[in-house]
């Protein structure tokens, strides 16, 4: 037996389907629209990310040219101290090529006139002192690479090798942080290995 009955047949509901649509067309609307205030908070971010960045330049520029100054007004006379200590290397010179014995036999003229160039050296070393420019004798020292430069060596064995036993010219440093010039020195070679004690007492007292 066939059953002729048929399902009743849906009518579309056309204000449901506006409904639908125009809830789809919101969705999508609100897809598409950014949202203002995530955009301002990541502008914000961004500005102040940026405004950081440029007050850290500005802090490091304002360092480097404070030390930059700094180091300027310490090393300014640089230059200078190096041609003056050239004058005080030909005061000694004199001083060592007329010798403690001519003094001593020399008339009360010339003993004068060496106590004078005596007197010249050490106002002039002072008045270098006061710059920051000091003197280095290192004799009796252990070598210093870094203050002292080795001219030759000397066989001694009967100092620690490696000591400075002849001093050919002074050093100086300026405001004891930098080398003006190295002092050039004779080492001894042949002699014990320097120890501790023996470093301590070459060391240059303070």
């Amino acid at each position: 037996m066939t059953d002729n009955s048929q399902a009743p047949e849906t009518k579309a509901d056309p204000k449901a389907d506006r409904a639908a649509a125009a809830n789809e067309n919101d969705k999508v609307d609100a897809g598409a629209t950014p949202d203002p205030v995530a955009e301002l908070t990541a502008a914000n971010a961004a500005m102040k990310d940026q405004l950081l960045r440029v007050l850290a330049d500005m802090d490091n520029l304002r360092k480097r040219t404070e030390r930059e100054v700094a180091e300027a007004r310490l090393y300014a006379v640089t230059n200078f101290a190096r041609d003056v200590v050239g004058a005080a290397d030909n005061i000694r010179r004199a001083l060592d090529a007329t010798g403690a014995d001519w003094k001593a036999t020399a008339d009360a003229a010339g003993q004068a006139l060496y106590d004078g160039v005596e007197l010249t050296e050490r106002e002039l070393l002072k008045v270098l002192e006061k710059y920051g420019i000091k003197k280095i004798v290192p004799l009796g020292q252990k070598f210093d690479p870094n203050l002292h430069h080795a001219m030759f060596q000397v066989p001694d064995p009967s100092v620690p090798s490696g000591t400075v036993v002849q001093v050919v010219q002074a050093g100086f440093t300026i405001n004891d942080t930098r080398i003006l010039r190295p002092a050039l020195v004779g080492v001894s070679e042949g002699g014990p290995k320097a120890t501790g004690d023996t470093q301590a007492r070459n060391a240059p007292a303070n």
